[in-house]
């Protein structure tokens, strides 16, 4: 009888939280998903804008889409600290309205250099929104929870790069409209959203859940010992403080891992239009039957990673699933590379998506196991910020092999081998100590068992 009240407390809590915290933080990462790959779609009138020539506006472009990365890098650890300081709800709602107020005034960008300086500051805004919210998902979820959790969250990325095409295209078709161009109409309005939800971030989303009223006392009780274990747990780890955290091997390591997911990733989310249009049987089609082909990627993407997510919390298994998606996205980024059939080379980069994205839930729930207070402020903010300067390489590896080969084989098949290397330095993590706290009790007596 009194497991079962526990089970039943247990899905109820679980439940409530899920619906109370997740659609308004999805909703958060959707905007801020859509202001940092609007510029692919703006790019497509820049160039006119600038008085440029092609040759010199790829250049122009490739920098400036990229450098935001950079400004992303440089802040995103201190904006992580300060929000372990003064709390989500505050710092989520000022990230969200600054970026806002940065992407929107992307409009009056006239130079390249006004471009650059725009990206880099929209990077600055932006910096922290991703690891804060991970970081806040901590206080909420049970170790044993966050796989799904974050694969939760993070599908908003893929259902983003699945919407914002058709939407982004309409916007640019307002060139003209009261003297703006098209690229203007698309900064300024899809930059407005973020500074209205930021207040609204601002109004209703809590800190820590015993501020909340959605939960009885009972329940908030279950739920701070159950978070209270986890601690625990963490706490039999070796202990690491912030800069242990930035001298860390196992830290440093996982920030390789993060590397080079997210140079698979953004590596073919910048590119796939381009890619898909090559390929044979494709040349011939519009631009929005490539939109529509483009997004079956990220739709296959988006169910694959819930999907992980469940099963990695199910087993309370981390690095595996990790590595077996690395090894699905390989495989399918070298068949795409070498087949010049469309089905079967539109299906393989869906594997190839749905691989990378597949990673992020396991990922994340095993790098927050292993840290705790400061540390873990600091060590997922530093991770997150390492390893999205992949979000620079990738695409800027792609296009330079690109140009020098004329041809996107060679480039799909160096992400392959990405994620194959990603694959193998998941598993290594054994080495640097057992993922126990990433699992769940079951998990733990489970690796114990097989030891």
């Amino acid at each position: 009888m009194e497991k079962a009240t526990e089970d039943s407390t247990e899905r109820a809590v679980v439940s409530k939280t899920m619906w109370r915290l997740i659609p308004l933080l999805f909703l958060c990462y959707i905007i801020a998903y859509v202001d940092r790959i609007n510029v692919s779609f703006a790019g497509l009138q820049l160039q006119q804008a600038f008085g440029v020539d092609e040759d010199r506006y790829k250049a122009i472009y490739g920098l400036g889409a990229g450098v935001f990365f950079i400004g992303y890098f440089i802040f995103e650890l201190p904006s992580n600290l300060i929000l372990q300081r003064v709390g989500a709800r505050l710092w989520i709602a000022r990230i969200m309205v600054v970026w806002g107020l940065v992407s929107s005034a992307m409009m009056y960008v006239r130079t390249p250099a006004g471009f650059y300086v725009m990206r880099f500051l929209l990077g600055v805004a932006e910096a922290g929104f991703f690891p804060g919210v991970i970081l806040y998902l901590t206080y909420w979820f049970r170790a044993k929870d966050r796989a799904r959790t974050v694969a939760l969250f993070a599908t908003a990325g893929t259902l983003a790069g699945c919407f914002n095409s058709p939407l982004a295209g309409k916007l640019l078709q307002l060139d003209g409209v009261r003297g703006l161009a098209g690229w203007q109409w698309l900064f300024l309005l899809e930059g407005l959203p973020a500074i209205a939800v930021g207040f609204v971030v601002l109004a209703v989303l809590p800190d820590r859940p015993r501020q909340v009223c959605w939960l009885s006392v009972a329940e908030k009780e279950w739920l701070q010992a159950e978070l209270d274990r986890d601690r625990a747990q963490a706490a039999l780890q070796p202990q690491l403080r912030l800069w242990d955290v930035l001298t860390s091997g196992r830290v440093w390591l996982l920030c390789s891992l993060y590397f080079l997911l997210n140079a698979g990733g953004y590596g073919i989310e910048m590119w796939l239009p381009q890619i898909i249009k090559i390929i044979k049987g494709a040349s011939g089609l519009s631009g929005s039957q490539v939109g529509w082909l483009n997004a079956i990627p990220f739709l296959a993407a988006t169910v694959c990673m819930v999907l992980a997510g469940r099963h990695s919390d199910k087993t309370g298994e981390r690095r595996w699933h990790v590595a077996a998606a690395a090894f699905a996205g390989a495989i399918g980024f070298a068949v795409s590379a070498l087949s010049g059939n469309l089905f079967i080379a539109l299906a393989a980069l869906a594997v190839a998506l749905a691989g990378v994205k597949s990673m992020l839930g396991p990922f994340w729930a095993l790098s927050t196991a292993l840290m705790s207070g400061t540390a873990a402020a600091g060590g997922i903010a530093w991770i997150n910020s390492v390893g999205n300067l992949g979000g620079f390489a990738g695409p800027a590896v792609v296009g330079y092999i690109r140009e020098a080969t004329g041809s996107f084989t060679a480039a799909l098949l160096v992400l392959a081998a990405a994620l194959l290397g990603l694959g193998f330095l998941a598993l290594m993590l054994r080495v640097a100590g057992p993922d126990q706290p990433a699992q769940g009790r079951e998990g733990a007596e489970n690796s114990r068992a097989e030891g």
